[in-house]
């Protein structure tokens, strides 16, 4: 029997298409050839949905606690949320935008046949908006088939299940057809790997509205074998992903778009309120970072390198470095070194599972782990183990602050044995202490004495030494207690607000009071803490 559309639907929607998604994940990541044939948008979309997932039974939670029922506008708005916020890759961004595009029809709507049919067309046309340069054959044209089909459906008096099932025959008739629009996906003999997705997405849906669960696969292959697909991607193109959650309003995004679009191609740019998703594909990943932090701030930054000839399959390297890092300025020196970075925003510490995708996407069969933070040691020792079960020789190098991490990371040599390129990182990160200047948030004890709200704490090693009333005098001091031990170099970490002119003011107190210090200065871009000091 059909059942409504509403919000106990869009919850049962969201665990079907993760079911679904998980089957054919797999076979989805075995076709990907195109915009990059990397492997992984089955598990993109898996990810991406997986998000979805947890934000609406987060939604469910919440309402149940305060004692009402979800409308259908908090289940599709915490579904569309969710996908934005945890979207991977090419193929995920775009799903969170269809998810976006049928949440701004139906949050205003009690989930009619009509209101489907509205919503569907309106992500597809969404997906258009959002791709810099959009091109047929993809999963925008499947989408598109999918709202034709609903809107026939629809002039035919039809209910929302029976919208729901015309759109996924359209998709699957249109996925059918992609090889004939695209000539990378004709030479492999496959199907579009997104289209596939939404496919799976929409069949999800239908078999919720309907109450009749289709046992249809998703075809994946044209008529060449599937085997063929491997290496039919373009040789040549950007060699980084770079993929950030935004904060910014619209003018700000738009003049984004133009910039990144001439860096690099796959652009995709999707969201709106002042929150978006960014992933494009460039040649400089540094570049693709820094026009965020121009146009807003940007965090939970992914870069991923795709190897020389961007094979389906990666080749996998000796040994990589995966870091955890508070700001966007780290992620892009990190990348820029090589290293395959973590960003973290304040308050929002990564889980052990988003390392370990980390540790994944460097495709190395060594791996040094930097968390960057003593309250990540356990979440990075269990991503840790999870990596070696899968045949990954980890090692966690004890960093505990972003400092330590630079410092570790300038030793790193690739060419010598694993285990003395363990020991040489860990003793260059031990070799150096670590500071951060914090604003005090209340009044509390701390081993320095009583501090107010609004004061400036000086913390060297993570425990509080200096309460100053000004952010540069303040670093002098830990600067003084830190040098008093002696020192070679001392590093400076920039957040994101500190005042013009705190750089070269500090450089100048080094200079003229610690003589053959050297300094150096980053631009970290980190919002938890104004300043990271280290003296090596």
């Amino acid at each position: 029997m059909p059942y409504p559309l509403d919000a106990a639907a869009v919850r049962s929607w969201c665990g079907l298409a993760l079911e679904a998604l998980g089957r054919e994940r797999e076979r989805i990541d075995a076709i990907n050839v195109y915009p990059v044939a990397d492997g992984d948008t089955g598990t993109n979309l898996y990810l991406t949905l997986e998000s979805a997932a947890r934000a609406v039974e987060a939604a469910f939670d919440g309402h149940a606690s305060a004692g009402t029922a979800p409308r259908l506008a908090d289940a599709i708005g915490a579904m569309a949320h969710g996908a934005l916020i945890g979207a991977r890759g090419n193929s995920g961004t775009i799903v969170a935008q269809l998810l976006r595009g049928m949440t701004e029809v139906l949050a205003a709507t009690d989930g009619s046949a009509d209101a489907l049919c509205r919503a569907l067309r309106r992500a597809a046309a969404s997906t258009y908006e959002a791709v810099a340069h959009p091109v047929e054959g993809t999963v925008l044209t499947v989408a598109t088939a999918a709202a034709d089909a609903a809107e026939r459906a629809a002039g035919e008096a039809a209910g929302a299940a029976e919208v729901a099932r015309a759109a996924h025959e359209g998709a699957r008739t249109a996925l059918r057809a992609t090889p004939g629009q695209l000539a990378v996906l004709e030479r492999a003999g496959v199907v579009d790997a997104g289209g596939c997705g939404l496919v799976a997405l929409l069949g999800a849906l239908a078999d919720v509205l309907s109450g009749e669960v289709s046992a249809a696969p998703v075809a994946v292959r044209a008529d060449a074998p599937l085997p063929e697909a491997a290496g039919c991607a373009e040789p040549d193109g950007p060699a980084f992903e770079v993929i950030y959650l935004l904060e910014a309003d619209d003018a700000a995004v738009a003049r984004l778009r133009a910039r990144l679009d001439g860096l690099g191609d796959s652009l995709v740019v999707v969201g709106g309120d002042g929150v978006w998703n960014v992933h494009v594909h460039v040649d400089d990943a540094g570049a693709a970072v820094e026009a965020g932090i121009e146009a807003g701030r940007p965090y939970r930054i992914r870069i991923q390198h795709f190897g020389g000839a961007r094979a389906k399959e990666p080749e996998m390297t000796a040994r990589a470095v995966v870091a955890v890092v508070p700001g966007a300025g780290l992620a892009a020196l990190c990348a820029e070194a090589g290293a395959t970075p973590v960003s973290v925003r304040p308050g929002e510490p990564p889980a052990s599972g988003e390392l370990v995708q980390a540790i994944r996407q460097a495709h190395a069969r060594e791996v040094m782990l930097l968390p960057n933070d003593h309250d990540l040691r356990h979440t990075a020792a269990a991503a840790a183990e999870q990596a070696r079960t899968e045949g990954v020789r980890v090692a966690l190098i004890p960093t505990r602050s972003a400092v330590q991490g630079i410092a570790a990371l300038a030793v790193h040599e690739p060419g010598r044995s694993f285990d003395e390129d363990v020991v040489a990182m860990t003793a260059a990160a031990g070799a150096t202490r670590y500071a951060e200047l914090a604003l005090a948030e209340r009044q509390s004890w701390t081993m320095a004495g009583v501090c107010q709200a609004g004061d400036v704490l000086g913390l060297i090693d993570g425990d509080v030494v200096v309460i100053g009333a000004e952010l540069t005098g303040t670093a002098m001091t830990v600067l003084d207690r830190m040098l008093s031990a002696g020192g070679e170099m001392v590093t400076l970490v920039l957040g994101a607000e500190v005042p013009d002119g705190l750089a070269g003011q500090l450089e100048g107190y080094v200079r003229e009071h610690h003589l053959a210090v050297d300094t150096v200065v980053y631009d970290g871009g980190q919002h938890a803490a104004p300043l990271l000091i280290g003296v090596e």
